[in-house]
Order: structure tokens, then C-alpha cells, then sequence
């Protein structure tokens, strides 16, 4: 890797980012799938930033325990401080943790990187807001006398009548977004709306689609009748309605995975779709709500499956540091051209020697989401 480093070095040259390091992952027997989301993680700036900052502010607690966010934040902190520009490193305590942790991923199968990035934000979700609590209820024991103070007016019924407010962790104000689902009553044209959280959007695609119009579909309308009659509180009674999905709140980072995964009732088993999916640089959000028309994203990194079926293949991610397209391949890291992320579209036709497949798309927001 050193030869292959240097290279990466001579090829940026003067232009090397500042403080910036690139390294590959060792992969410890089909761990590229966790390799890849590692490498979007890490060039993730906001979520390295907050993690970093944890693990600064932690590692003087000598009795903390190990989890699997204590294992990430060493990671990441050991690549930030690394005294060469370029290498390899080996993820490896971050990789048992993780096969001790969960079985899912404990065996040497092809395992699924969407899985995992689910997996990992909800375990870091689950031990911040442990953390949170547990901060809370010291605080609250040595000032037990003063009033609980809410401070953003949030307040979630508990079963014994308590109010509390729930916890909102860096993780979500990183990742999460709300969708609000409308429900129109053909009879009253009364509308009901729900809403939900997500830290990311998995989107059905079509051959020979975009990001734009695979998200249009996402948001379109749908009639409900016949035994699918939506009940009206309005009407008390079963109605036909209309219902659709919209964004209501943006999220700062907008996660897309592509179901390139399906199961096909005839042949008992899932196939990967190859289809070709255009993902453009700059992303334009048309299904949102007000005050958030239109807002725009820009891609930065972008995890690839290689290979033709669900069961086997391999991981890489692309990812845009200072503006350049990085190539990560677990232990190769090298520069690639902008051009070349298209490459990554998919394949227009049914059977292609071309397996290399945008699967999940990380994009950042270049205006408020707050």
C-alpha cells in the first residue's frame, strides 16, 4: 500500500487538503460492506466532528465502558491522528465489537451495508440517549428541588402521566428528517395527517430512472377503495381516500438507499436490480413541504454494490473530500475523475458486464434545515 499511498500523495501534490488523511480498511473476511459505510461516515464531516468531539471528551473517563460507539470514535480518532497522509488501517477492534455485538454480522456471508448503517446510527442513537438519561437523572438528583424546565416545548405523554420531553441526539439532528403522511377523505375532503421520523429514505426504482423521478414516485398519490377504505373520523365510517408521503422537514444529511434488492415471488429468491438510476452531483428537492420547497443537496459520497446477485459481491465507496472523488476499495484508496461516478449509474440493459451499482447516496444540505 505504500507504493499505492505515494501515489495518491503525487497525484493531489500541492493540493493535498490540509490536515486531511485518506485511508484504506483491512477487511477482515467479507467486511467490506462495513468497510465502505465506514469510509461515507468518516467523510461524513459533520457526524466525524461530533464523534471526535465524544471521544475527546470521554477518553478521560478511565471506568468507560466499551461499546460500539466508544470502538467507532477510536477509529475514527486514530485516522485523524495519524502522522502519515496515506496507509491502511485495520478496523479491527471496531469489527469484533460488532460480531460480538450482533450475530447478523458474525458470520463470513456477504452481509448487506444498508443492514449495517441502519444497524450502527440506531446503536449510536440507543447509547446517546442512554447517556442522556443517565446525565439527566444524575442532574436531577442532586437538584431535585428545582422545576423541570422544557426546553423545546416537546412533550410526550408517558404511561404514569409524566410529561417528558424526548431525546434529541446530534445523530438526529444530523440525520433525521420527518415525512408527513396526508390522507384526503373523498367524501369530506377532510385531510389527516401523521407523522414520522427517518434517518433514511429507501426509495423503489425503475429502469432507466433518476433520483428525481424515483422520488416523485415516493411522494405520489394514491387512491384508496375497495377494501383498502381508509376509516374517516369525520364521517365515521369507511371512505374512499387519497394519500400521499411528502417531506415535511428535510434532514441536513439526506441517506438514499436504492432497493436494488428484490424478491421475485417466481423464482422464490431475491435478485439484485441492475437498473440505471441517475444520481445527480446537485439535488433538487421538489416533494417537500413549505418552507422547505426546493431545497438542495449536493452529493458526497456514495456506497457501491459489485456484483450480480443479492448473495455475493463485494463494497466500495466514492466519496468527495475537498473537492476531489476519492475511490475506496478497503485497502486501495485512489483519486478518481468526477466524471467517473456516473460509471456508477447502473446498467440500461437487463444483462451488462458493468455490475457496479450506486446503492446508498449520502447527500449534504446547501441550505437551513432547521
Amino acid at each position: 500500500m505504500g507504493a499505492a499511498g505515494s501515489k495518491l500523495e503525487k497525484a493531489l501534490g500541492d493540493q493535498f487538503p490540509e490536515g486531511e488523511r485518506y485511508f484504506g480498511f483491512e477487511n477482515f473476511g467479507n467486511t467490506c460492506y462495513c468497510n465502505s459505510v465506514l469510509q461515507a461516515l468518516y467523510f461524513c464531516v459533520p457526524f466525524r466532528e461530533q464523534l471526535l468531539e465524544y471521544y475527546t471528551s470521554n477518553k478521560s473517563v478511565a471506568d468507560a465502558e466499551e461499546n460500539l460507539m466508544t470502538c467507532l470514535a477510536d477509529l475514527f480518532s486514530q485516522i485523524s491522528s495519524q502522522k502519515k497522509k496515506t496507509g491502511v488501517i485495520a478496523p479491527k477492534r471496531f469489527v469484533q465489537r460488532l460480531k460480538k455485538q450482533n450475530e447478523l454480522f458474525r458470520s463470513y456471508m456477504h452481509q448487506d451495508a444498508h443492514e449495517f448503517l441502519n444497524y450502527l446510527l440506531n446503536e449510536v442513537v440507543d447509547i446517546l440517549e442512554k447517556e442522556a438519561k443517565a446525565t439527566k437523572t444524575e442532574h436531577e438528583t442532586s437538584s431535585s428541588s428545582s422545576p423541570e424546565k422544557i426546553p423545546n416545548g416537546l412533550k410526550v405523554p408517558q404511561a404514569n402521566g409524566v410529561h417528558k420531553e424526548p431525546i434529541v441526539t446530534w445523530v438526529h439532528n444530523i440525520f433525521q428528517g420527518i415525512l408527513t403522511n396526508e390522507t384526503r377523505c373523498l367524501r369530506c375532503e377532510t385531510v389527516t395527517a401523521r407523522d414520522e421520523t427517518f434517518l433514511d429514505l429507501s426509495l423503489d426504482i425503475e429502469q432507466n430512472s433518476s433520483i428525481t423521478s424515483c422520488l416523485k414516485n415516493f411522494s405520489s398519490t394514491e387512491t384508496l377503495h375497495a377494501e383498502d377504505k381508509f376509516f374517516c373520523d369525520k364521517c365515521c365510517s369507511l371512505q374512499e381516500a387519497q394519500k400521499r408521503m411528502k417531506i415535511k422537514k428535510p434532514p441536513h444529511i439526506l441517506v438514499i438507499h436504492l432497493k436494488r434488492f428484490k424478491y421475485i415471488e417466481q423464482l422464490g429468491r431475491y435478485k439484485k436490480l441492475s437498473y440505471r438510476v441517475v444520481f445527480p452531483l446537485e439535488l433538487k428537492l421538489s416533494n417537500t413541504v413549505e418552507p422547505y420547497a426546493d431545497i438542495e443537496y449536493s452529493l458526497f459520497a456514495v456506497v457501491v454494490h459489485v456484483g450480480s446477485g443479492p448473495n455475493h459481491g463485494h463494497y466500495v465507496s466514492l466519496v468527495k473530500s475537498h473537492n476531489h472523488w476519492l475511490f475506496f476499495d478497503d485497502e486501495n484508496v485512489e483519486m478518481i475523475e468526477e466524471s467517473a461516478v456516473q460509471t456508477f449509474f447502473g446498467s440500461s440493459q437487463e444483462y451488462s458486464s458493468n455490475t457496479d451499482h450506486g446503492y446508498i447516496l449520502f447527500y449534504e444540505s446547501l441550505g437551513p434545515t432547521k
